[in-house]
């Protein structure tokens, strides 16, 4: 590890200076969007600003500000209800992933209607346990185990929390 902040575990920080990329801007909403009577299919760009402002475990930065989450990295199909996000880790050997891609799925799972079917797995080649935590992050009873760790819920509702 380097570095000499502390993160979520209290610990050293494991990239103590990550790359800040820029926000994007805000979707500007058209009058069809606003438009009650038209149906509104959910698409990518929907579910990146869901999953843009979610909070680093490490930094006091947003996924999207450590470029952890991009929009090129969201696919979207509506008529067949599935999700599939694909982040990346700031460093290879990122031990936050695991708490990174639960955030992302518990964002998705308590904002998008229960019909989506949920891919969330880090982008590949770009994590040195890449196949563990994909592994972990697919198994709905392991995702709902952790969800009952009472402290772990906890650091996830501070990642999808908002910044004051």
């Amino acid at each position: 590890m380097v570095g000499g902040g502390s993160g979520v575990g209290g610990g050293l920080l494991e990239n103590a200076n990550p790359l800040i990329y820029e926000r994007s801007g805000e979707r500007p909403v058209t009058a069809g969007e606003e438009d009650e009577q038209v149906p509104d299919s959910i698409d990518a760009r929907e579910i990146f600003d869901l999953i843009r402002s979610i909070n680093d475990p490490e930094h006091p930065l947003t996924l999207e500000e450590l470029n952890v989450v991009e929009q090129v990295r969201v696919q979207v199909s509506d008529p067949e209800s599935t999700v599939a996000v694909a982040f990346t880790p700031t460093i290879p050997h990122c031990s936050m992933a695991t708490l990174i891609g639960l955030s992302i799925k518990v964002k998705l799972l308590r904002s998008l209607p229960q019909r989506f079917k949920m891919d969330v797995h880090i982008t590949p080649g770009t994590h040195a346990s890449e196949h563990a935590v994909n592994k972990q992050l697919a198994d709905k009873e392991r995702v709902a185990a952790a969800l009952e760790n009472t402290h772990l819920l906890e650091v996830v509702n501070q990642c999808l929390s908002a910044r004051s």
